[in-house]
């Protein structure tokens, strides 16, 4: 789902808003039935193609624009359209430069574009549309009516999507302590938030090109995509480098875990087991695991590839999924449990799968980032933090008796306000 306005959006389209002096010329130009060709650059790349015309070195305006536009020529203006500098020009672009145009003024103005790098603007005197080329791609201005319109409906598709990330991740965090969560649920958190993020490049766009005429409309953006991107890439980072468990409730070449040694933080997150079931009618048995030294070296050497460049590959397999396969469930869950999945063939979207805590334990008001990740490297995820006795806490690095028993009241208190979300 590409940006609208692809690599024009940061560089020309704030050029060419709504509300711009440039904006309002071009539009005098359409409104008098004219074409008109622009060039937004004065350099010598520019001016070695052309020829004729006057220099005219004068300030620019939405009304000089529009009487000059009366002349054949093209209209030539500083980068940043204070000034313009020729006028009545002819541009004589190499014609063995690419074009995909047919029309004699949108020929030169995408050859123009593409030999130079400089942003062209070509106003259609007989259909009336403004076309900016910059480089190789191209993007046709819309009506600001048309515009508001469609970025209002944007808004409102997001504002589901944000409405079902919300639901979802309240879910996953119900069955993350009640140690029951699937690739499904995972899935289920990861396509709504990535559906909220192309949507949000795409209104973004829009929204830039609408000027100040988009200020409500970019506050409630803001308030839409607010935390989503920041959390989704916790929850990839759970369990993009986290341990498969498998159908049948136990890991691949793994034993039985050892039993419980987390207290009351333990009796919260039995609790929890209860909640999860609310969402999902699984249950796994407690006493899986064995012994965690094994193949940790190995564990943490690919949890470190995750941290530093292994979300952003994720991310890019997941934003190289089409809108159809976006929105089929088991191909989000594939791709990431494939990410995880550590070389096997097959991973079942009812797979099990264990979060290695970064997203919870970052929940916790006041605990250290360097301190969450010496807890998810000592006790391997967060079943393993849960169950830890306060003993055990206290031997990671920068816990203390005084972190370990903030950190034990921290998670129970998250796990009873799980239960109550979960019923809301």
């Amino acid at each position: 789902m590409a940006s609208v306005a692809g690599g024009l959006m940061n560089g020309v389209l704030p050029l060419v808003a709504i509300g711009t002096p440039l904006r309002e010329g071009l539009e005098r130009v359409v409104q008098a039935r004219r074409g008109a060709l622009v060039v937004l650059g004065n350099g010598e790349e520019v001016l070695s193609l052309c020829s004729g015309g006057f220099l005219l070195d004068t300030e620019f305006s939405a009304q000089r624009l529009a009487e000059l536009a009366k002349m054949d020529g093209a209209i030539v203006l500083t980068s940043d359209t204070s000034k313009i500098v020729r006028a009545n020009v002819h541009l004589v672009p190499s014609p063995s430069v690419p074009t995909s145009e047919t029309g004699t003024r949108h020929r030169t103005a995408e050859r123009v574009a593409r030999a130079t790098g400089v942003p062209v603007v070509s106003v259609s005197a007989t259909m009336g549309m403004i076309t900016v080329y910059e480089g190789t791609a191209k993007h046709a201005l819309q009506d600001r009516r048309e515009l508001s319109y469609r970025t209002s409906q944007i808004i409102q598709t997001l504002s589901r999507f944000r409405g079902r990330f919300d639901e979802a991740l309240t879910t996953l965090s119900a069955l993350e302590l009640g140690d029951a969560v699937t690739l499904r649920d995972v899935a289920a958190v990861v396509q709504p938030a990535e559906f909220v993020r192309q949507l949000a490049g795409e209104v973004h766009a829009y929204l830039v090109e609408l000027g100040d005429e988009g200020r409500l409309l970019k506050l409630q953006l803001d308030e839409l995509v607010s935390g989503v991107g920041e959390t989704c890439d916790l929850v990839l980072r759970d369990y993009a480098g986290c341990r498969q468990v498998g159908a049948n409730g136990k890991p691949p070449g793994d034993g039985a875990r050892s039993g419980d040694g987390a207290g009351g933080v333990r009796a919260g997150a039995g609790s929890m087991a209860a909640a999860g079931q609310v969402h999902a009618s699984r249950h796994r048995d407690g006493t899986r695991g064995g012994d965690r030294s094994e193949g940790r070296a190995g564990e943490a050497e690919k949890r470190s590839g995750v941290d530093q460049g292994g979300i952003g590959t994720l991310l890019a397999k997941l934003d190289a999924l089409s809108v159809e396969e976006l929105s089929d469930l088991s191909v989000v869950a594939k791709v990431v449990g494939d990410f995880a999945a550590e070389g096997r063939e097959e991973v079942s979207i009812g797979e099990s799968v264990e979060p290695l805590g970064y997203r919870m334990l970052g929940r916790i008001p006041r605990l250290p980032e360097p301190v969450i990740s010496r807890l998810v490297e000592h006790f391997e995820g967060l079943q393993g933090i849960i169950r830890a006795s306060q003993a055990e806490l206290e031997e990671v690095g920068g816990v203390g008796e005084a972190r370990a028993k903030y950190l034990r009241e921290g998670l129970a208190r998250l796990a009873e306000s799980s239960i109550l979300e979960s019923y809301e």
